[in-house]
């Protein structure tokens, strides 16, 4: 394998070439491209990205190096990255170029979320890309800072039809994680015969055989190695047969090829090498203002370059990596020293103070406050831009360089808070028992116990961290009544997640704790009346909580976003337990609508999956599941993991027992693994909603009782109103009129039209007589009132049943028609079908729609599809679902042809009717709508909403 300049061809590496050839063909056929090389050091992946390189001679080529003293300094790879195509934030969206602007230093501003900044540098790399294609290549991505890797990783995954490409070399073993699943490539090592040839190109004329077949041995098929034995081997050892010792490692051996040759330059020449080393960026200005500050002149560079260890021009840049690394790492403290403080003193505070801060940070022999006050300020700095991994690190530095011991521990506090956000548990404990051995004040140690609690919880989602959060909040109850207060809300929404596995007398004693403690600043916080609610909710039962938690809802619909965003996903959870789908769906809305504007994603993910429950008792199956697709393009964006029971409970309603048995047989034991006794209640729930569907009551009596076994939030009521249905229709009545009796003190708290139409259709359900055909009437009445499309075609369902057994056939079909005409129409097809078979049992036949078969829409392309029909541009449909504006046009040109259209405004015409907001309760409904269907029975309700 041959080094960039050094001549010959690249031996043996027929197949990678061809692989990086035809990568070249598909990006200059506007398609997109991404591909991980991984291997050993010297193993020839920096060679590779030279012959891509110039083979793309007709492409826009950006090539960058993670280097590894850098690793800690934010976006500073992306700053390589995107330097050469900064002309181009002009144009990108406000929110994308305002992200990318604050991450880079240009402007103050709140921090941006991370997914924000990869849209933008998304938008930026296809824009660059609009007259020419891309070619991104990047060395050692292995020592990119986090913040980089993690927004080139997000590039990549959603590049489509964009004419970029991205290649990254990664060395191996140890390689970066966060590149995992984009395609890669394993350069491995090259055959003999190959490596035979390359050590004849640079070591021309005769070699004993023996030698040469022990230097073929040695080098095993490293390139590098092979290229460097003339170099690193005496004559003697070439003449007599001696290699390099075997025990050393083969990497080591390279290195140390490149030591021997860099311990032959002068002395001042040695000295310039170890500071451009140390200087990342390549940026030669800086190097010669530090070299002048070392009395280094210009002309010690020649024997470096005579050597072809560096070229020194407008960048520096050193022959290989690996010369980087040896270079630095064989100089002393003393000499690594010296060279950070010429290039801090070299560094415009005002223009980059943080690498400023950190070449201080290299250059101090000891502790140092100023040094260690001067990297606080850079994690501040960090911190705004969305680097909490960065922030960690300046922080920790700064720790080492405290002299005051109780400085030291606050600040090895406040990096374990910053390892914790930046999703680096393991580290942020290590730094809590580093903070542990300072003297810290009592709030700092109540804080720390709270850190170590919240990792405790991130890592198992259990009811572990319950118990400590609950002794953290006592603690601080002295100390800072608000963040006690949050603590204790912390504390229960852990154990409502727990559920189950709480053991109900600490769940009993986190309440009383949680109503007991102190007031805050301001109890008329919409958190503060939110842990009056639950704690109430928990000690003294569902009717004495139901009106605090129908005030702290009440309290969050009211407030602005700044004053409820950190909560409102529990109280969003929190208010179908009170049968108030009004605030659910203002609640659910407004958190999906703060997390979008954010950009903040796992925020949005749990706003899309409480949105998805709201969408399916609406009876808008189609906007559930869209939502449940956008929450795996967020998965697969962050690479965390996904909690499927929505899934679930949507197949349940939908009917569809193969799919609902797919996500039951993945979700159950994850979520009793990670100790998740809510999500356990809810596949449950979805498992009776299966069943009752189905006809199979029994089954449904046994999954209905399951759900409802356990005192959590939400879950018992609607597992309730299954069990009543199916207990009557089984004949276990008993089960039944307990249910119902259980229902009715929960549906009777809350007053809402949902609770008492639910109540009315379960009484119903067990009554005779004129009774039975009032309650079925109410039951109806009440819930054509709500949002809840779903259950209110439920009533009628369940109606038109009694009555045709009551003999009334010409009534029973009004109801089952309507029932049978929203189940259809929702997708409810287990349900249409127990409609559909009641009516025949009236006597009429069902007349089935028939449709134009087409092809099935991708769920990319359905989401693609909805959003074009609601009037989204292409660049917001893109910034919805973070692709290129070029991959949603093409993703619609897909869509128009398996629908056999040609144009957006026939989208009206061949997909449903998007929601829309709904309007208050009682308003009429959309034409064409669910609710539309729902009022041609003579009922009324507000059309269902998406988001």
């Amino acid at each position: 394998m041959a080094i960039p300049g050094s001549g010959p061809p690249l031996l043996g590496r027929a197949m990678e070439c061809s692989r990086l050839e035809q990568l070249l063909d598909d990006v200059r056929s506007g398609s997109s491209a991404v591909l991980v090389l991984r291997g050993e050091p010297g193993i020839g992946k920096t060679a590779l990205l030279a012959f891509l390189a110039e083979r793309a001679a007709d492409c826009r080529v950006v090539r960058i190096a993670g280097v590894e003293s850098e690793m800690e300094i934010p976006f500073a790879g992306l700053h390589q990255l995107c330097a050469p195509l900064l002309r181009g934030v002009e144009q990108l969206p406000v929110a994308q170029r305002d992200a990318l602007r604050a991450v880079f230093g240009l402007r103050e501003s709140a921090v941006p979320d991370r997914l924000l900044v990869g849209l933008a540098v998304l938008t930026l790399l296809t824009g660059a890309a609009s007259d020419r294609p891309l070619v991104c290549l990047v060395d050692d991505a292995q020592w990119l800072d986090r913040a980089s890797v993690e927004v080139m990783a997000f590039a990549a995954r959603r590049l489509r039809v964009d004419p970029v490409a991205m290649v990254f070399a990664v060395r191996e073993p140890g390689g970066e994680q966060r590149l995992d699943g984009l395609p890669e490539l394993e350069v491995g090592r090259i055959g003999d015969d190959d490596a035979r040839r390359l050590l004849a190109s640079v070591l021309p004329g005769w070699l004993d055989d023996r030698v040469r077949d022990r230097i073929i041995a040695e080098t095993r098929g490293n390139p590098l190695a092979v290229l460097e034995v003339p170099r690193s081997a005496s004559p003697a050892e070439l003449a007599g047969g001696f290699g390099l010792p075997d025990s050393a490692h083969l990497a080591r051996r390279i290195e140390q090829g490149f030591v021997q040759r860099f311990r032959s330059l002068p002395g001042r020449t040695q000295r310039l090498l170890l500071t451009a080393a140390a200087e990342p960026t390549g940026d030669a200005s800086l190097l010669w203002r530090a070299a002048a500050r070392l009395g280094i002149a210009p002309d010690t560079a020649g024997p470096a370059e005579d050597e072809g260890l560096v070229e020194l021009g407008a960048r520096v840049r050193f022959r290989h990596p690996l010369v980087r690394s040896a270079v630095y790492g064989t100089a002393s403290p003393e000499e690594r020293q010296d060279v950070h403080r010429a290039l801090a003193d070299g560094t415009d505070p005002a223009v980059d103070p943080d690498r400023r801060a950190w070449h201080r940070a290299h250059a101090a022999a000891g502790p140092d406050e100023a040094v260690a006050a001067e990297l606080e300020r850079s994690a501040t700095r960090a911190q705004r831009r969305g680097g909490m991994a960065a922030a960690a690190a300046f922080l920790e530095r700064s720790t080492e360089l405290t002299p005051d011991p109780g400085r030291r521990g606050g600040r090895a506090l406040a990096a374990a808070r910053a390892a914790f956000e930046a999703g680096a548990g393991d580290r942020a404990a290590e730094l809590l028992a580093i903070a542990g051995l300072g003297p810290l004040d009592e709030l700092q140690r109540a804080g720390a116990e709270r850190l170590r609690a919240q990792i405790a919880f991130a890592r198992s989602r259990g009811g572990d961290a319950v118990l400590p959060l609950l002794s953290v909040a006592r603690r601080l109850e002295g100390l800072d009544a608000d963040l006690s207060r949050e603590t204790y809300l912390e504390a229960l929404a852990a154990a409502v997640i727990a559920g189950r596995f709480l053991d109900d007398g600490d769940m009993a004693a986190l309440a009383r704790a949680a109503r007991s403690a102190p007031p805050g600043t301001d109890g008329s916080r919409p958190v503060d009346l939110l842990i009056e609610a639950l704690a109430t909710r928990f000690t003294e039962g569902f009717a004495a909580g139901a009106p605090l938690l129908r005030r702290a809802l009440a309290s969050f619909r009211r407030a602005d976003g700044d004053g409820s965003r950190g909560w409102s996903w529990l109280a969003s959870r929190a208010a179908p337990e009170v049968w108030d789908d009004d605030a659910w769906y203002e609640l659910a809305t407004r958190q999906a609508a703060l997390a979008r504007e954010a950009g903040s994603l796992p925020l949005l993910s749990v706003a899309v999956s409480s949105l998805a429950y709201l969408q399916v008792h609406l009876g808008d199956f189609g906007a559930a599941q869209a939502l449940l697709d956008e929450d795996v393009v967020i998965a697969e964006i962050t690479g965390n993991g996904r909690i499927d029971h929505a899934a679930l409970v949507l197949a349940a309603w939908r009917g569809d027992a193969r799919e609902a048995a797919r996500v039951l047989e993945a979700e159950e034991p994850a979520a009793t693994g990670r100790g998740d006794g809510r999500a356990l209640s809810m596949v449950e729930y979805g498992t009776a909603v299966l069943e009752n569907g189905r006809g199979r009551y029994d089954a449904a009596v046994d999954a209905a009782q399951r759900a409802a076994s356990h005192d959590e939030l939400v879950v018992p009521g609607w597992a309730w109103a299954e069990l009543v249905e199916a207990g009557v229709r089984s004949g276990r009545r008993e089960p039944a009129e307990e249910a119902c009796a259980l229902l009715a003190g929960r549906t009777g708290a809350s007053g809402t039209d949902w609770a008492r139409g639910i109540e009315a259709r379960s009484r119903a359900l067990l009554a005779g007589g004129g009774e039975a055909e009032d309650l079925y009437r109410e039951s109806i009445e009440r819930l054509s009132r709500t949002r809840v499309a779903a259950h209110l075609a439920r009533a009628q369902l369940v109606y038109g049943e009694w009555l045709r057994r009551e003999g009334r056939r010409a009534d029973a079909r009004e109801q089952l028609r309507s029932a049978h005409r929203l189940f259809s129409r929702m997708g409810a097809r287990a349900f249409a079908e127990r409609a559909e078979r009641e009516l025949l049992a009236t006597g009429e036949a069902v007349r089935r729609r028939t449709e134009v078969q087409r092809p099935e829409l991708t769920p990319q392309e359905a989401q693609v599809a909805r959003l074009a029909r609601a009037g989204l541009t292409n660049p917001e449909i893109g910034a919805r679902l973070y692709l290129s504006a070029r991959t949603v046009e093409w993703h619609l040109r897909k869509v128009f042809v398996k629908l056999g259209i040609t144009s957006r405004k026939d989208l009206r015409r061949v997909l449903p009717d998007p929601s829309r907001p709904a309007a208050g309760a009682g308003s009429r409904p959309a034409p064409g709508s669910l609710a539309a269907s729902a009022a041609s029975s003579g009922s009324r309700r507000p059309p269902s909403a998406a988001p």
